[in-house]
């Protein structure tokens, strides 16, 4: 192959933005069976994620990303394709080359898990821009792999939630318009629910969780409650979460913590001051944190360790709560 050949680089490797089979056969193993369930619970995954979920498996970062390059290379399969894809979102930027991969979910890869019984439709992965999916699947992945390395915790997936109770995660709520004094309702879509089962020495305990995961890009307040803006949110979750309307809706009977995320150091400060306007006794069932993009991988290439570890903010006041104790 001449170096001018649009499948290689100058120096000869494969592009990492697009698939070039060698012609070598590919039958999914049990690490990856694995990545593509984790995937398709959590969202887009960075190479570094994928591999700490398999680690018992096998402890070699190297061989993980090599595993899942000719996951994302080789078309000869059983399920005629390759099983990843690598979202072309990643690759927009000068210094691509230097920044974690991530991985999400060819059609073979959809078709494999479908064939084993493994595709769940309530499953997780947020929807809208590729940057806001990919933040959400940072944040439960990153929760997920904390309850693997304490031990003492178990996690349970929004499939195992919703399809339990029958569900979806869409649900109209009303709330009280602070201008008019009347009543809107409005759709409320988290984008992802869990939940974690606490091992104490009395028997389990559990506690469920909903993601809101923001890098920006909302308004803390809309002209009309049409559009979603954090006053929205907050207004809806005072009902939903404050009112109980979460425990026929998710056939639940455990305590629900709704998880505030955004990657922007000031909108997390305006956040704060309006739930403390909103709610100036306290609301102690919405929590805050700041995770900056270089604490997502492959938003710009950050590792992200120990993010899931450091406790929740509960209002401006810096009231800590930790999430992983019962």
């Amino acid at each position: 192959m001449s170096l001018a050949s649009p499948s290689f680089d100058t120096l000869q490797r494969r592009h990492r933005d697009r698939p070039l089979s060698t012609g070598k056969r590919v039958t999914l193993q049990e690490r990856d069976w694995l990545w593509l369930q984790k995937i398709h619970q959590h969202g887009p995954l960075a190479s570094s994620e994928l591999h700490a979920f398999s680690r018992h498996l096998c402890t070699s970062p190297k061989r993980a990303r090599d595993r899942l390059t000719d996951l994302f290379n080789e078309e000869r399969t059983p399920h005629g394709g390759a099983y990843l894809m690598r979202p072309q979102q990643q690759f927009a930027r000068l210094d691509a080359r230097y920044h974690e991969l991530v991985h999400d979910l060819a059609p073979a890869g959809e078709h494999a898990l479908r064939e084993a019984g493994l595709w769940h439709d309530t499953a997780g992965g947020a929807s809208g821009p590729w940057k806001h999916r990919r933040l959400v699947a940072a944040i439960t992945a990153a929760i997920e792999q904390e309850t693997i390395r304490r031990g003492d915790l178990g996690f349970i997936p929004q499939h195992a939630i919703l399809d339990r109770a029958q569900t979806t995660l869409r649900h109209l709520v009303p709330f009280g318009n602070p201008v008019t004094g009347k009543t809107e309702t409005r759709d409320l879509i988290p984008d992802a629910l869990f939940g974690l089962e606490y091992h104490t020495q009395d028997g389990l305990r559990f506690r469920f969780f909903v993601v809101e995961a923001d890098r920006g890009t909302e308004p803390a307040r809309a002209s009309s409650f049409n559009r979603k803006s954090h006053q929205r949110t907050f207004l809806q979750y005072i009902q939903y979460v404050g009112r109980g309307l979460y425990k026929p809706h998710l056939n639940l009977t455990s305590g629900l913590l709704v998880l505030h995320v955004t990657t922007r150091a000031v909108t997390f400060d305006g956040m704060l001051r309006l739930m403390d306007s909103i709610a100036p006794r306290g609301c102690n069932y919405q929590l805050f944190r700041l995770m900056p993009e270089e604490g997502v991988p492959a938003l710009d290439g950050g590792e992200g360790s120990g993010w899931a570890q450091a406790p929740w903010l509960r209002n401006a006041a810096q009231r800590h709560f930790d999430i992983f104790m019962p």
